[in-house]
């Protein structure tokens, strides 16, 4: 069995919890009020430069050309694709690249991404990999679970966030990742094992809390 297959065998149930959370359901049904979606694209903005930073330390510490180029090409296809996307929906939502600018990361963005970049300078390729795949492979199985959801990629508004996550150039570039991590994973130990789904672990908790501080729009956790 691929490492790749045991950690979906492992993650799936959790995963799935993220088609229920109702940030994801009013995306689903278009009920999604839009200064929540506003609140959500801005941090994932933010989210996606630091993002793009943990694929920079995989042309980093890559051995190959071929390795180089393929992370090269994810950075690309976060800064190029995903991310403008990000900043037409700001646009029509109407924040200027001043107030994008100026955004300030909340602290579970701050946190998330600080996590996924000591992963990626402390440890190896492997251990890259599973750090971004938790974000990578949960959309895709949105995009999944939206694109059998009536009427959900024919929104006038959500429509064109729907349809980038179930299109074939996104799940191409989430299946290369899946054959990177199994590639750079083959022949590790248990324990090594044990670590990058420990990795993959962690990120899907934050991105289930990405999920609840965007529908609650929160930029904080007040202390009690």
């Amino acid at each position: 069995m691929k490492n790749s297959d045991r950690i979906y065998n492992d993650m799936i149930d959790l995963w799935e919890k993220y088609n229920s959370h109702p940030f994801v359901q009013g995306l689903a049904d278009g009920t999604l009020p839009k200064e929540k979606f506003k609140f959500f694209m801005i941090q994932d903005h933010l989210y996606l430069m630091q993002y793009a930073k943990v694929f920079a330390m995989g042309v980093l510490k890559s051995q190959k050309e071929e390795d180089m180029r393929l992370f090269a090409s994810l950075i690309s296809a976060t800064l190029d694709v995903e991310n403008a996307i990000h900043k037409s929906y700001l646009k029509k939502l109407g924040l200027s690249n001043e107030e994008l600018a100026a955004a300030k990361t909340s602290i579970v963005t701050d946190s998330y991404t600080n996590y996924m970049i000591a992963v990626a300078q402390k440890e190896g390729m492997a251990e890259i990999m599973a750090a971004v795949l938790a974000c990578s492979w949960t959309y895709k199985l949105i995009g999944d679970y939206l694109e059998n959801y009536p009427g959900a990629k024919d929104q006038e508004f959500y429509g064109e966030w729907v349809r980038q996550y179930m299109s074939d150039s996104y799940r191409s570039a989430n299946d290369l990742m899946i054959d990177m991590f199994d590639r750079f994973s083959e022949g590790c130990t248990e324990e090594e094992f044990q670590n990058l789904e420990h990795i993959i672990y962690a990120c899907t908790q934050y991105e289930y809390m990405f999920w609840n501080m965007a529908w609650e729009e929160k930029m904080i956790e007040v202390m009690k």
